[in-house]
């Protein structure tokens, strides 16, 4: 490498982030903000929508971050004031009893009767109620649901109140709402629960200044059971969703890089003209937009130009980002930069010699680790996926989905599962389930993990097929 030194670069990848914050802290300087997903940031969109890894929970934190909102401000060129927000939380990862309640309370109130429609309101009354209101006087949600039946025009009062408080300071009240997979262990109620959110949303958007923003995966909205309401199809239609195309993977990648310990080093190699912007006693540099021809060129710089001896394995710059896209070609943000961190261990530990800061066959063993973490993380949301997968071990796909039936039916795994499912053993399990192999083989192309081919076979995509050892003529070989 001429243009900077090779083992600079495989550090600095080397020290790339293990993974996106759960919880509640985002530091300016993680932000990077690719254009589509500003709008995911605007409270007059009430519906966000993503993969497991998209940022959906980092987004969610980080408006509630003044420092982070103010940052956002700075870099759009929409007039939305994100700063002077005023943001609560009514649903999220961590449990807050007293913001919002749990899965068992939500569980408890639908079954006493109340619609989840009047529980969201009420957490919403909750958080926007001035401090010396009735409602807050209820120590219990099952006591504030019943104030909030009882009392419906002192709710309407104190939100258009409010709403009018906020609109003469210019300023938006905003709600959000996150994990929604966490509020119900069965879809019936999951998907109640978001039909009711969802509406309570769109009933909210009659106020100038108080908003609802819920972010749901992407799952979550194909039901059709969460959008059969008046006016449903104002909040699912202009929903926005959280896609990380590849020049967005490569524009965080460089964002990382060039804040990082070698980044005036790494500015320099990328060249363009670098945006800054001071955050407390730092600096944050924001990465130039630009063209792809441009990103492959330096990438394959640091990387070398072919993931074999001739043109025909493929080009690094578009190869990691295919190996590790779904069904649906959605690359999670996570894994890619776990893909290139694990390979930039794995050159350092090989070839130490190497004469770029990653080796092409270190690359493969970066996909195949960045395979097993997005397989951990189906596992998490859907713990009956690696159950049909398993089975399928040394299988060579594409295959006829004959031959996948018989490897469920030798092991009895729909016919267990469904036993479980009758006794209410299994969490999320597979919508489709009661419809046999042809319904579970519909959940499975829901999540991504399957795809149909023109010919009828069924296909699965590397980031699946390699961490659950299914085999693939000419493909990545599969996790041992």
């Amino acid at each position: 490498m001429s243009e900077i030194d090779a083992q600079t670069v495989r550090k600095a990848l080397a020290d790339l982030p293990r993974g996106v914050t759960h919880g509640e802290d985002v530091h300016p300087k993680q932000v990077y903000l690719p254009q589509s997903h500003l709008k995911a940031m605007d409270p007059n969109n009430p519906l966000v929508t993503g993969m497991r890894g998209s940022g959906k929970t980092f987004w969610c934190a980080a408006l509630k971050d003044r420092a982070v909102r103010r940052l956002v401000d700075r870099l759009s060129s929409r007039s939305t004031r994100l700063e002077e927000m005023r943001v609560w939380t009514g649903f999220g990862v961590r449990p807050s009893a007293d913001e919002y309640p749990g899965k068992d309370v939500l569980l408890q109130l639908v079954k006493s009767g109340v619609e989840p429609k009047t529980i969201w309101r009420t957490v919403l009354a909750r958080q926007i109620a001035p401090m010396d209101h009735p409602l807050l006087g209820n120590a219990s949600w099952p006591a504030r649901a019943k104030y909030v039946v009882e009392n419906p025009e002192s709710i309407k009062r104190m939100f258009q109140d409010r709403d009018d408080e906020f609109d003469a300071r210019g300023r938006y009240s905003l709600v959000l709402f996150d994990a929604l997979d966490r509020c119900a262990d069965d879809w019936q109620y999951m998907h109640r629960a978001i039909r009711g959110l969802l509406q309570t949303a769109m009933e909210m958007r009659s106020y100038k200044r108080l908003r609802v923003k819920v972010f749901l995966r992407s799952d979550q909205v194909e039901a059709a059971e969460i959008a059969d309401f008046p006016d449903a199809s104002k909040i699912v239609f202009s929903m926005v969703e959280l896609n990380w195309p590849r020049n967005e993977l490569y524009g965080l990648l460089w964002h990382v890089l060039a804040n990082g310990e070698s980044g005036s080093d790494i500015r320099r190699f990328l060249g363009g003209k670098w945006g800054r912007v001071k955050v407390g006693d730092q600096m944050l540099f924001h990465a130039p937009r630009g063209d792809e021809t441009t990103q492959r060129e330096k990438f394959h710089a640091i990387a070398g130009k072919r993931m074999g001896t001739d043109h025909r394995r493929g080009f690094p710059y578009a190869w990691i980002p295919n190996h590790l896209g779904d069904t649906k070609k959605r690359v999670s943000p996570r894994s890619f930069l776990e893909a290139l961190r694990e390979a930039a261990d794995d050159t350092a530990e090989r070839y130490p010699e190497h004469g770029r800061a990653l080796h092409r066959d270190s690359i493969r063993r970066g996909v195949r680790k960045a395979s097993r973490m997005r397989v951990a993380e189906l596992q998490e949301d859907y713990p009956w996926v690696h159950r049909l997968l398993d089975p399928l071990k040394g299988m060579v796909v594409p295959c006829q989905f004959e031959e996948i039936e018989q490897r469920w039916g030798n092991d009895r795994v729909l016919n267990r599962m469904t036993e479980e499912v009758e006794q209410d053993a299994v969490k999320l399990p597979p919508r489709r389930i009661e419809r046999g192999p042809e319904g579970v083989r519909q959940d499975l192309e829901s999540l991504g993990v399957f795809f149909r081919m023109d010919d009828g076979r069924i296909n699965v995509p590397d980031v699946f097929r390699v961490g659950y050892g299914l085999g693939r003529r000419g493909g990545v070989t599969p996790v041992q």
